[in-house]
């Protein structure tokens, strides 16, 4: 619990034994719950992250978007905060970025992966992957995100049914924040965190996934709706004041 607010923390997992043992150990304690989501894992992740204190939600369906969708649909907080489960998104950057959110009054929060404080760097093939699909994103929706792979980010719960989420591979992590970017109704920023070494071997296939989110990004600036201002519903407090006069015409109050 963080000032009144439920805190969950969605983790998608594939074969990430090894890392989500020291992911859950590393977890805050104003984390509410954590919910792991065994994306067709071989190995034996939900049986190391049950045991860990997480609530573990099976996904037959393999995709990176699939376990987040089921994992945002299982998650019970009013604030969800993604990370992976190989040890990259260190669980102590969580109360600065609920920090954030609370001064600065925003509703999304997307972690730009800044520095490794065990020196650890990225390949030149990533970095430079990273910056051509970061750019590509900045040049067709004209919003300044420097990390536009990151796995990790934050938002109000209450966000999830202006964002429409399509994708339901790697691209969703990219999708995510256009949408949240670049609805009118929500306030997104992104700020900087290190990174932690990664546990285990990589489930990411660069040149596939690197090109098929590229292309997303084009096919979605083609599809890209423009949104409306969230409808505040003010049913409620017109018939909450409606009561009020009546009772003050009749003499009551």
């Amino acid at each position: 619990m963080y000032r009144g607010k439920r805190i969950s923390v969605v983790i998608p997992c594939h074969n990430e034994e090894e890392g989500i043992v020291a992911v859950l150990r590393q977890m805050p304690a104003i984390v509410d719950e954590v919910v792991v989501v065994d994306n067709c894992s071989t190995d034996d992740t939900a049986k190391v992250a049950a045991e860990h204190g997480a609530r573990v939600v099976p996904e037959s369906r393999k995709g990176y978007g699939y376990a987040h969708k089921s994992g945002y649909a299982a998650a019970e907080g009013d604030i969800i905060i993604t990370m992976d489960g190989d040890g990259t998104y260190p669980p102590d950057s969580v109360p600065l970025l609920l920090y954030v959110m609370m001064e600065e009054k925003v509703d999304f929060i997307t972690a730009r992966r800044w520095y490794s404080k065990q020196g650890g760097t990225k390949s030149p093939i990533r970095l430079l992957g990273n910056a051509v699909l970061s750019g590509t994103m900045m040049a067709l929706y004209f919003k300044f995100i420097v990390d536009s792979q990151s796995g990790m980010w934050m938002f109000k719960k209450e966000i999830l049914s202006d964002l429409d989420l399509t994708s339901n591979g790697m691209a969703l992590s990219e999708e995510i924040k256009i949408e949240a970017f670049t609805h009118p109704s929500v306030r997104a920023i992104e700020i900087p965190i290190y990174y932690g070494e990664r546990i285990g071997e990589s489930k990411l296939n660069i040149w596939r996934d690197g090109f098929y989110n590229l292309f997303f990004l084009v096919k979605k600036r083609l599809m890209l709706r423009k949104k409306q201002p969230r409808k505040w519903n003010v049913e409620p407090l017109r018939a909450a004041n409606d009561e009020v006069r009546e009772r003050r015409a009749g003499g009551v109050g």
